[in-house]
């Protein structure tokens, strides 16, 4: 992993306050790895960073999935940011058109690749969505997230996936946008951890302990950031600041509140 100074440009943001007020935001052309166990809301992170910059920075937004269909993805944007101008979200659909059926969706938004082990089809609809968003509406800044890289790794070995990232990390750097990889750690040896974190300027990092999660980042300033307790609530990410104690007068806010401590 290389250590470009991703931080101090405020050229993108990761839309968490108390770590975007550590680094001062990332560079532009910063390819990140967002890497963590299983069920550590990886998806999630990378899911609020997307609704984060789409809504408040007008950023657009180019989404690989291999875990979940397009159209589940798109009506999930629908509900939860109705400000959202749809015309900035581009979807390559991974997995629909493998199994068919009602989730099989193609539209302007939403562009169907046959599998997962499809690469060169996965690279050139990434391509058509870079010129629709960047050389014909003009917008300046372009983010890409890969849901994710394990999957791909299901699929095809890492000499090949390697090469795949080589030519798309290139891309996002020469586009000036910003790149972020999700990778379950839990499923892949060090070997491979380590040739993909070769391509990344930095990591955003999340563990599980105790039945709570934690996120820092690591590369973006010269020292790895502390590690920040966190929840997801409706694909939004909460710092927890403060343990959580009752008395009286919280006990009942508690118990109808959607937060669940951990």
């Amino acid at each position: 992993m290389e250590n470009l100074d991703c931080g101090k440009m405020n050229d993108y943001t990761l839309g968490i306050k108390e770590i975007d007020d550590m680094v001062g935001g990332l560079k532009k052309g910063s390819n990140i790895l967002l890497i963590g166990p299983s069920m550590s809301g990886k998806e999630s992170i990378s899911n609020h960073i997307i609704h984060d910059n789409t809504v408040k920075n007008e950023n657009a937004v180019m989404v690989v999935t291999a875990n979940e269909p397009g159209i589940s993805i798109l009506e999930r944007f629908k509900r939860l940011e109705p400000k959202l101008l749809l015309s900035r979200v581009g979807l390559v659909d991974c997995i629909s058109k493998k199994y068919g059926g009602d989730f099989a969706v193609e539209n302007e938004n939403i562009k169907l690749v046959n599998s997962p082990e499809d690469l060169t089809a996965i690279g050139i609809k990434i391509s058509q969505f870079f010129e629709e968003f960047f050389i014909m509406k003009r917008i300046p800044k372009i983010q890409l997230h890969i849901i994710s890289l394990s999957t791909f790794l299901m699929y095809s070995n890492i000499q090949t996936v390697f090469r795949f990232l080589h030519v798309l990390t290139g891309r996002i750097k020469m586009a000036n946008a910003i790149g972020i990889y999700v990778i379950d750690s839990e499923m892949h040896d060090q070997q491979t951890i380590t040739a993909i974190k070769l391509l990344c300027d930095c990591m955003i990092e999340v563990k599980s302990e105790n039945d709570k999660n934690f996120i820092r980042t690591v590369g973006i300033l010269s020292e790895p950031t502390s590690w920040l307790e966190y929840q997801i609530v409706e694909e939004k990410l909460m710092i927890i600041k403060e343990p959580l104690t009752f008395d009286n007068k919280n006990i009942q806010q508690y118990l109808v509140s959607p937060l669940v401590n951990g």
